[in-house]
């Protein structure tokens, strides 16, 4: 084989791999879905679609529901997030924590994790009748200048990381998003003095989500802790919603450091 053709087999098993997950992530985004749908939704001939399933199917990252006809994720992938959540060392008791905020004030719960710069949503808490705010699920990591968690995360970035992001771009998702700089770094610097952080429509239209900060002793940030919900649903509620949060916050900063004591 020469040089060439090595260099095209691993480009197209590149290309295996990239629609594979495109497939897992397009059934992921509704819960399950049919071979046509993820087909339109990828952009993949459903031939190819079908073959990925099968293939899948064997390796007990896809199930199909024969009766609905209709492909759902595998069993294998919740193996997958449970050793992620053990390699991002999260607390059982964290994340009871999380669920009790939910159950508590009747809204979508979150947890994210903070690793320098970067920060991602590692659990969440909801319920039909309080459900998260789509698309924040498990890994999302986008737009930090426009949610509660990610606005608490660019508040203790070191002062040339923050003005780096600050340089844009800064997408706006809605029309009261900040995008404006000096606005944005006004509000980080409030956000770093209170330990808590809001955004007000800037993400989803309708819906507010307030965070508060998981500290180690040495003042790093470890995580957030927020929640989202409708507007009408903070209404004479905004000291209560944001002492419970800073309450989870607390509690689960306090997990994290005796865990760390423990090793």
């Amino acid at each position: 084989m020469t040089s060439n053709d090595t260099g095209r087999a691993a480009q197209d098993q590149g290309g295996q791999v990239a629609r594979a997950i495109a497939v897992l992530e397009a059934v992921a985004e509704h819960g399950s879905s049919t071979a046509r749908r993820i087909s339109e939704a990828t952009s993949i001939p459903l031939p190819t679609v079908y073959r990925i399933a099968q293939e899948l199917i064997r390796s007990e990252y896809l199930v199909h529901l024969r009766t609905e006809k209709r492909f759902a994720l595998g069993y294998k992938l919740h193996r997958l997030a449970v050793g992620l959540h053990d390699d991002l060392g999260i607390p059982r008791s964290v994340r009871e924590e999380v669920h009790a905020m939910h159950r508590d004030l009747g809204m979508a719960a979150y947890l994210a994790i903070h690793r320098g710069t970067d920060f991602v949503v590692v659990h969440v808490s909801d319920s039909p009748q309080a459900p998260r705010l789509s698309p924040l699920g498990f890994g999302f990591h986008e737009s930090p200048h426009a949610t509660a968690f990610g606005k608490a995360g660019l508040a203790s970035l070191a002062p040339e990381e923050q003005e780096e992001y600050l340089a844009g771009p800064l997408r706006a998702h809605t029309d009261r998003t900040l995008v404006d700089p000096g606005e944005l770094r006004r509000q980080l610097a409030e956000i770093a003095e209170r330990g808590i952080a809001w955004e007000h429509q800037e993400f989803v239209p309708g819906s507010s989500c307030l965070a508060a900060t998981i500290k180690a002793d040495d003042g790093m940030l470890l995580g957030t802790v927020a929640v989202s919900a409708p507007v009408a649903a903070y209404e004479g509620r905004l000291r209560h919603v944001e002492d419970r949060v800073r309450a989870c916050a607390s509690r689960a900063g306090r997990a994290y450091r005796l865990g760390a004591q423990a090793h």
